[in-house]
């Protein structure tokens, strides 16, 4: 068993995102680019007799926490009852649609793999995590990708250099109310990664969220005087691309209170990626 390992799971921002059907189990099915972002949370794994958050952590770490399920899968998958300290700072804000949950959950399946020796391999843990949440594959990748199906059939797509800004308007928008709306969209035409690049694609969530969040609205109303205003998932975070990192910190100091924003780098790959992480012990 290694020793005590951090990783700094990263958050995404649906650079559109189309409904395109709804299964008979109720999930959705759908089409998206989920661009990987330099917002990050920091995860600390330290090895221990039984499994928990350590009293410091930003997490409280009930049964229904992803990342304690996370690590609850892998035992079970691998049969195995280590344990393990988690400690998560939370930078990711929840509800906003940036996937930061997500995210912790897939860096606890990379981090414990390797504290524990599993010698997991991305695919299997992948598959893991799309027990998890839809999201959870894509972090456990680490790259941006094309996404199709529930969001597990992904195609890594490189985006080129991008400087986002990254606004939370102060409130936090349920996944599960947004895609049980009556209005949501759930047949949008299938579409090709050639026509997103030629500029099209929009977020189908967007009417149902403005509709029951007028806060979303006027954040959007604010931002998009700086450039096209975009949501990102179901909500409640918008994003803008501005031109270079200089005009992305500017727009980021600007933003009004109680609202926060960020200035942040697109990224091709996660941090852990980027760092040549294995999934092998």
């Amino acid at each position: 068993m290694t020793e005590a390992l951090t990783l700094y799971p990263c958050a995404k921002v649906n650079l559109f995102l189309h409904i395109t059907g709804r299964r008979s189990d109720g999930y959705h099915t759908l089409q998206t680019v989920f661009q990987l972002i330099d917002l990050c949370d920091e995860l600390t794994l330290s090895p221990a007799a039984t499994l928990g958050f350590s009293p410091d952590s930003d997490q409280p770490g009930g049964e229904d926490d992803l990342c304690l399920r996370a690590a609850c899968a892998l035992q079970d998958h691998f049969g195995v009852s280590y344990g393990a300290t988690l400690t998560l700072r939370k930078r990711i804000p929840e509800g906003g649609g940036l996937g930061g949950g997500s995210s912790d959950a897939a860096a606890t399946l990379l981090g414990l793999n390797r504290l524990w020796g599993l010698g997991a391999s991305r695919t299997l843990l992948a598959e893991l995590g799309a027990r998890l949440g839809a999201d959870v594959p894509v972090f456990v990748h680490g790259q941006t990708a094309w996404a199709e199906g529930v969001g597990e059939r992904l195609t890594p797509l490189g985006t080129g250099e991008r400087h986002l800004v990254v606004l939370h308007p102060g409130v936090s928008v349920p996944t599960k109310e947004i895609f049980s709306a009556p209005e949501l969209t759930r047949d949008t035409p299938l579409s090709r990664i050639p026509a997103f690049f030629d500029g099209g694609g929009h977020n189908d969530c967007l009417p149902a969220v403005l509709a029951r969040y007028p806060e979303v609205g006027r954040a959007q109303a604010w931002l998009s005087a700086f450039g096209p205003a975009q949501l990102t998932g179901t909500g409640a975070c918008l994003f803008a691309r501005l031109p270079s990192r200089s005009a992305a910190e500017a727009c980021a100091a600007a933003v009004p209170k109680p609202w926060r924003g960020w200035a942040v780098r697109a990224l091709a790959e996660s941090p852990e990626r980027a760092e040549g992480m294995s999934t092998e012990a």
